[in-house]
């Protein structure tokens, strides 16, 4: 299973980017997609998740960050509006698969690099 993460970049404080993470490889399904971040100097922290249409973010990106999937296309998106300096980080996308007779499997993509920045 391979997760391919796109769509990171620079924006300016207050501008706006999607990122895109697909799923590919052979699997029986995908149950919880999420995104999480690593700040230079920092831990790796969620930032959001989907599972079965139920959504989680953290605080810090709630009303700014918006995580969908298209289930079809095993791809999980993350719109990120009203971007701010600190949430500079790279951004690795997350993605729990089933694959009886396992219950779930945690696999990571590279991660893609968001700048924000004047």
């Amino acid at each position: 299973v391979q997760l391919q993460a796109c769509g990171g970049g620079l924006a300016q404080p207050g501008g706006s980017l999607t990122l895109s993470c697909v799923a590919s490889g052979r699997f029986f399904s995908i149950n919880a997609m999420g995104w999480y971040r690593q700040g230079p100097g920092g831990q790796r922290e969620l930032v959001a998740s989907i599972t079965s249409g139920r959504t989680n973010y953290r605080d810090s990106v709630k009303g700014r960050f918006t995580i969908s999937r298209d289930n079809a296309k095993n791809t999980v998106y993350l719109r990120m509006n009203s971007l701010k300096p600190e949430d500079t980080a790279v951004y690795y996308c997350n993605a729990e698969v089933i694959n009886p007779p396992y219950a779930g499997v945690d696999y990571w993509g590279k991660g893609t690099q968001v700048t924000v920045s004047s």
